[in-house]
């Protein structure tokens, strides 16, 4: 029988922003969500900004964008990916960022990797359709992922402020649950599968 390995909190969380501007709504819901989350988790944000459009002729010398990318990843324990939609999809750049990680063939930095899909807009859906795009990506990178509870949320005017605090208490009572069950399920893949 395989021994089972236990890699004991706090666990690092690598969190990605999908979207580049400085004034992103998503921006200022990872700080919200960093505010709720449970003290076993320490964020750390990994940029996309920097990197080139991705091609497979940079596969046998990455560039030094594409290193540090590949790098950070590998230093955290789990992923959380903040996203806004554009035409009823991710970002380029967010899309850009993970096909970087993805690659050379046999490299894939999301392999293993537990992660989990939110994300804000001022529409109605709440990026919904952005995610579910993520999620067909990450399955395609064999990311485990927190398949529940999802979270689409509206950003009215005033919701979440330019420090991350939340001033409607029913949505600030749905992002802890939400950092909460995320927590558990980074503890229940990197225990039932050993950290690579």
């Amino acid at each position: 029988m395989a021994e089972i390995h236990h890699h004991e909190p706090p666990y690092a969380v690598g969190y990605f922003v999908g979207s580049l501007s400085a004034a992103s709504i998503n921006r200022k819901l990872s700080q919200a969500l960093i505010r709720l989350a449970p003290p076993e988790l320490e964020f750390t944000e990994i940029p996309i900004r920097d990197l080139p459009l991705y091609n497979y002729d940079f596969d046998a010398n990455y560039p030094p964008a594409g290193v540090a990318l590949k790098e950070a990843i590998a230093s955290v324990d789990a992923v959380l990916f903040v996203t806004p939609e554009y035409n009823r999809a991710i970002p380029g750049g967010l899309k850009n960022a993970i096909d970087w990680a993805s690659r050379p063939w046999g490299q894939n930095s999301f392999a293993g990797k537990p992660s989990a899909v939110i994300g804000g807009s001022i529409g109605a859906i709440g990026t919904a359709v952005a995610q579910q795009n993520l999620r067909s990506v990450l399955s395609f990178c064999n990311s485990p992922q927190m398949n529940s509870p999802e979270a689409y949320i509206q950003i009215t005017e005033g919701l979440i402020s330019d420090e991350g605090d939340v001033n409607n208490e029913g949505t600030k009572q749905f992002l802890s649950m939400f950092m909460s069950e995320f927590y558990e399920f980074i503890t229940r893949v990197l225990t039932v599968v050993p950290k690579r």
